[in-house]
């Protein structure tokens, strides 16, 4: 499929068996540190990647948010601004000569040279390197504060060719050099400076060390960051206030467990360092990962305690944590705490009150949450907008999203990165994937540069569509584009091959990023027990809840839904209708995702009375069902043939803007091709392709069947060409359907070339072809003609297992003798 979808990216010399790669023009080279020794598995884990189960099991983009700059503090030990106070009149007038005058490279060879002179004439034959030392640090630092990077990175190689370098140049000097390599995103020659440096037994400092953790961590280097963080303390180097709160924000963009990050805020108190309003404010963006809703409360509590006075960032950092953990009402009272305390709301609390609702699928309450905004005179942004497309795709209204995006660009708000990302969701998600390709092409015409997320998104989505192969493919063309995978890609794996059906596969990943030293957070476990439930593996869930209870994380609604597909899966209807009975009590939170989950499952298991009061509870709640739920619906009421009941769903969805999906659809043809009206199951193949949709095997065979099941044997064998045709194989139900209804009008004849015809085109019969030919003959009272059917069998299948002669003439004299 990655060939055939021409995805279009420039690497340098591809080997020939790769796709074509995603994005050109943005290559990006980054050479990583050795990751760290693996952290020890979990037992259940451990478990599951040693001895993998023989059985196989059958993602809105996260928006970013204006922050605050990473390192600002009130660390008295905070490096000085620069200003020209520390230059020599000679220092400033080369600063002043290289600021304004075009560069020229025999001109600051002179100019160089002229100021070493300089500071030898004042000082005799030798040179004050006190004085010269303070001049190149001015000069570099005044180079920097004007933007002009790649001079100041020359002056700086100028003097480090000199053989008395080391002499003039300070552990500051390096320190301001690192920080500018790290703002032009080159942060591979960062640390080969550094190690270099400290390999020739340079004094490197406490900025030093800090200026390269802040590089990576603003490069989204992030366990580098931590690998620098943990060699600076081994070598008793002392970290500041700065370095702590560096760090902390690393381990809230890792992910890190609140235990781990509570251990360095208590570990730098020990040393004497008190946090200081940033720590504070980074502690609650810290809780946003894990929605810990009630952690950020208490250090919102303690921040006030400890004297500090909540800011903007307080509250908008705390408004995110309630909206990533769909607390609407809490975020509402941190909206009023905020405009008691004289902090009038900006862009950045409306989008996340925005965010919270839009998870939630409330995105009429969203969408009025932005009006009430530019009432206020607050325009909206560009997170404003993705936010609600993004809030619509996830409930399935797709035309509303559209609208969305197409009032963002008339306004003349330009998308991002993950505006764009969000449209690859929504196309690759709905399987339009010649529009996900137009989108790739976009982000090139727009400039824009695939992030990290762009990738994850592509990963998720050819896995929600169970192409395991373009998963891996695009996995490779993500790491030779130079990213280094992080947690929330090698959580998108596992989720990814778990929905192709490729268990073992999700467990490799998962073994995989343990060894690349990636510690698993609450999304691992998520994924891990989402690929479990696929399985059925209800135990083994259980095992993983009852890991996650004692202490390694707090389990939240991803977990819940992901044990009731175990349960649903496994046939534990039991465990299942206790776990639905917690739900409703609110022994668990009864959540939106998992009332959602509930209707799923119960229509899944064909539960009518269970579906229904779930779906009502969902809606006693206050929530707004999305495409999935309302699928679910759609699906039960066609099963059992309930045509008003679904009616009444498809109009709700009608009425309420959903955008149909091919799950929609394919409910409805199955719903129809059990009734009299047999044909408005091809009616609704040919609306599909009319939308732009591209129909499954699923839809095919469903038509098939229809078609079959009354006797319109030319139409099924049309629908098989045109199935054919779109290059979709046909597969053992495709066939089963056309074998028992032939035998059914005692065509048997025809029925077994039907056999021989799937077997030579490589699709290997099951216990229910031949099952339908047997059972077929004895319905016709033709039991010695079955039974000599049976004795040919194997000139007719050379490879049906041992035994199956034997099976099929039982089930011949036990049911029609």
């Amino acid at each position: 499929m990655a060939d055939k979808m021409a995805l279009p990216l420039l690497l340098p010399n591809p080997p020939p068996s790769s796709s074509r790669p995603f994005f050109p023009n943005h290559h990006q080279t980054h050479n990583p540190s050795p990751p760290p020794p693996p952290p020890p598995m979990t037992p259940i884990l451990q478990e599951l990647l040693l001895h993998p189960q023989t059985q196989n099991p059958t993602y809105p983009p996260t928006l970013p948010r204006t922050r605050t700059r990473i390192g600002k503090s009130r660390d008295s030990n905070r490096s000085k601004p620069w200003s020209h106070h520390r230059l020599s009149a000679q220092g400033k007038h080369i600063l002043d000569s290289l600021i304004d005058s075009p560069f020229d490279p025999s001109k600051l060879d002179e100019q160089l040279l002229g100021l070493v002179e300089l500071h030898r004439h004042e000082f005799g034959s030798s040179i004050s390197m006190d004085s010269l030392s303070l001049d190149v640090l001015a000069i570099v630092k005044g180079l920097g504060f004007h933007k002009k990077f790649d001079l100041a990175l020359t002056v700086f190689e100028w003097f480090k060719r000199r053989d008395d370098w080391d002499s003039i140049l300070s552990a500051s000097v390096v320190a301001v050099v690192i920080s500018i390599l790290g703002k032009v995103g080159r942060v591979s020659s960062a640390a080969t400076l550094f190690n270099s440096l400290h390999k020739d037994g340079f004094a490197l400092d406490v900025y030093a060390y800090t200026s390269l953790i802040t590089a990576c961590a603003s490069n989204g280097r992030y366990r580098e960051a931590v690998s620098v963080f943990k060699k600076m303390k081994d070598e008793g180097c002392k970290p500041t206030l700065i370095t702590y709160n560096v760090i902390l924000n690393v381990y809230g963009k890792m992910g890190t467990p609140w235990h781990k990050i509570k251990a360095l805020v208590e570990g730098m108190k020990c040393t004497g360092i008190a946090p200081d309003s940033y720590t504070y404010n980074t502690l609650i963006t810290c809780c946003r990962r894990g929605s810990l809703y009630v952690e950020a409360a208490e250090v919102f509590e303690e921040m006030k305690a400890a004297g500090f006075a909540p800011d903007k960032v307080t509250y908008n950092s705390l408004l995110d944590v309630y909206g990533r953990s769909r607390r609407t009402k809490e975020a509402m009272e941190v909206l009023k705490d905020m405009e008691f305390n004289g902090f009038y709301p900006t862009i950045v609390s409306y989008n996340s009150l925005m965010s919270a609702y839009a998870r939630d699928g409330l995105s009429e309450e969203a969408t009025a949450l932005k009006t009430q905004m530019v009432e206020r005179g607050i325009k909206p942004d560009v997170f404003t907008y993705t936010t609600l497309f993004s809030g619509y795709e996830k409930a399935g209204k797709d035309e509303a999203a559209m609208r969305v995006f197409d009032e963002m660009k008339s306004s003349g708000c330009k998308p991002n990165i993950c505006t764009f990302n969000a449209l690859i969701k929504m196309h690759g998600n709905r399987g339009k994937f010649a529009e996900m390709m137009n989108v790739l092409e976009e982000i090139n015409t727009c400039k824009c540069t695939p992030d990290i997320v762009t990738w994850n998104t592509l990963l998720a989505v050819f896995g929600q569509n169970g192409m395991d192969s373009e998963v891996s493919g695009v996995f490779r063309e993500m790491k030779r584009a130079g990213f280094v995978p992080e947690r929330d890609t090698f959580n998108t794996l596992i989720r990814a091959y778990s929905r192709c059906g490729s268990f073992e596969q999700a467990m490799e990943v998962y073994k995989s990023m343990q060894e690349a030293g990636v510690t698993p957070d609450i999304s691992s476990y998520t994924a891990v027990l989402a690929a479990l439930a696929r399985g059925g593996l209800w135990e083994q869930s259980e095992k993983i809840l009852a890991e996650m209870k004692n202490g390694h994380f707090k389990p939240n609604e991803l977990t819940y839904s992901s044990l009731l597909h175990a349960y649903a899966n496994g046939k534990e209807i039991e465990r299942l209708h206790s776990l639905a009975e917690e739900i409703y009590s609110a022994v668990i939170e009864p959540h939106a995702v998992v009332l959602k989950t509930l209707v799923l499952v119960f229509s899944k298991s064909d539960l009518l009375m269970e579906t229904e009061h779930a779906f009502l509870e969902l809606r006693k709640k206050g929530f707004s069902p999305d495409i999935t739920t309302l699928n679910a619906m759609l699906s039960i009421y066609g099963r059992r043939q309930m045509i008003l009941k679904a009616s009444e769903i498809l109009r709700f969805m009608n009425e309420m803007g959903y955008t149909p999906s091919l799950t929609t659809y394919n409910s409805l043809m199955y719903m129809y091709s059990l009734s009299e009206d047999y044909g408005k199951s091809e009616t609704f193949l040919r609306e599909i392709m009319e939308k732009g949709i591209k129909p499954d095997i699923i839809s095919y065979n469903t038509v098939i069947f229809a078609y079959c099941r009354y006797g319109r044997m030319r139409e099924a064998s049309r629908i098989f060409s045109e199935m054919s045709d779109s290059k979709i194989a046909p597969d053992v139900i495709t066939y089963n359907t056309f074998v028992a209804s032939y035998a059914a009008d005692s065509l048997f004849v025809e029925a077994i070339d039907v056999v021989r015809y799937m077997i030579n085109h490589g699709c290997k019969p099951n216990q229910n072809t031949y099952n339908s030919i047997v059972d077929w003959y004895g319905k016709h009272n033709r039991q010695d003609e079955g039974k000599k059917f049976v004795s040919n069998l194997r000139n007719l299948d050379r490879h049906i297992p041992e035994g199956e002669e034997c099976r099929l003439l039982d089930r011949i004299r036990n049911k029609w003798s």
